[in-house]
């Protein structure tokens, strides 16, 4: 009985000793969706993605899905609430239907250019409330970071605020970019990235407001030769994470996840500046024009999409408190 006693005793012991290697070497994998490539937000996914399977000596396991391979934004932004992807990165209008609250993302004027878009999303007061995006529904915000300049690219050139009557405009999906375009007299409808160069080439859609290196990206130009920026309007990326996954994976490796995503944020600030500039270049030599509204246009434009963006971006007294705060976040670094 003694024999059979330490014979038990032993085999618990390596027992133990086998399984403690096999949950330390549990993986996890992370599937990292967004609609666009070969831009900031496909660059700054990759240098995540190298970060965190590096930092977490291969717990995490990280997977890129460029061009919408997983699905359209919609499914994939439902993919994170639901659990079945871990990461959606897109523009922030996107995100509007999961958590109304990024709206405050789109208001007119916020950000003046990729320096003050940065440091009006890293300041602490800013991050304080991202951090609550999206609480109760399942996500949370990764980043939010400046991706570039909004432009609309048309085949007929918009070189006044005249121009804007009767085009078909396709807008990142926000209401008030919705409630912009119609204010100057376009026909704008909301449609996901993925879709758009299709309707540009048939001309189901006059023009694009996107980014101009998305227009670089994807040889806008053998479909339409002119893009016109938009005055102080600046487009943001938003990468929202799983909040289970996060709970699964355990406070550490948590911690990892935002630490290596404040890396890739730095990584990105003058990548993105460096890939706008050789975008403009490209565009250029492939027989395109930049385009800008006047002084006087975009006073109006400015004026006039603030006025009709309000309303929209004060529905709750948590938007109008958000309205408030980043604006006056924003004021702080204009100065």
């Amino acid at each position: 009985m003694r024999l059979f006693k330490t014979l038990c005793a032993a085999a618990l012991v390596v027992g133990a000793g086998m399984a403690a290697p096999l949950a330390m070497a549990q993986t996890y994998t992370m599937k990292l969706s967004t609609s666009t490539n070969n831009d900031v937000l496909f660059e700054w996914l990759n240098t995540f993605k190298r970060g965190i399977e590096a930092s977490s000596g291969g717990k995490i396991k990280a997977e890129v899905y460029p061009s919408s391979q997983l699905g359209s934004i919609p499914r994939t932004i439902e993919g994170v609430a639901l659990g079945t992807i871990e990461v959606s990165m897109n523009a922030s209008g996107f995100f509007e239907g999961i958590e109304p609250r990024f709206s405050v993302m789109a208001a007119p004027g916020l950000f003046k250019s990729a320096a003050h878009t940065t440091q009006v999303l890293t300041d602490p007061e800013s991050q304080k409330r991202l951090a609550s995006f999206g609480e109760g529904k399942g996500v949370a915000v990764l980043t939010v970071i400046p991706a570039a300049p909004y432009a609309i690219i048309s085949h007929k050139p918009i070189a006044a605020l005249a121009d804007f009557s009767g085009q078909k405009i396709r807008v990142p999906g926000s209401p008030i970019q919705l409630a912009q375009m119609k204010e100057f007299g376009a026909l704008p409808l909301s449609m996901p990235f993925g879709e758009v160069l299709p309707a540009l080439q048939n001309k189901t859609i006059d023009g694009v407001w996107a980014a101009p290196n998305l227009f670089v990206a994807f040889k806008y130009y053998d479909v339409a030769k002119t893009y016109t920026t938009l005055p102080d309007s600046w487009a943001v990326a938003v990468a929202l994470i799983n909040r289970n996954f996060l709970k699964t994976i355990g406070p550490d490796l948590e911690r990892m996840v935002f630490e290596e995503a404040r890396k890739a944020d730095a990584a990105m600030v003058k990548w993105g500046v460096d890939d706008m500039a050789k975008a403009v270049d490209v565009w250029k030599k492939n027989g395109g024009t930049a385009l800008e509204l006047s002084p006087a246009d975009a006073k109006v434009f400015n004026e006039k999409s603030l006025a009709v963006a309000k309303p929209l971006l004060t529905t709750t007294p948590t938007q109008q408190a958000d309205l408030d705060a980043f604006l006056k976040v924003a004021e702080k670094y204009s100065k």
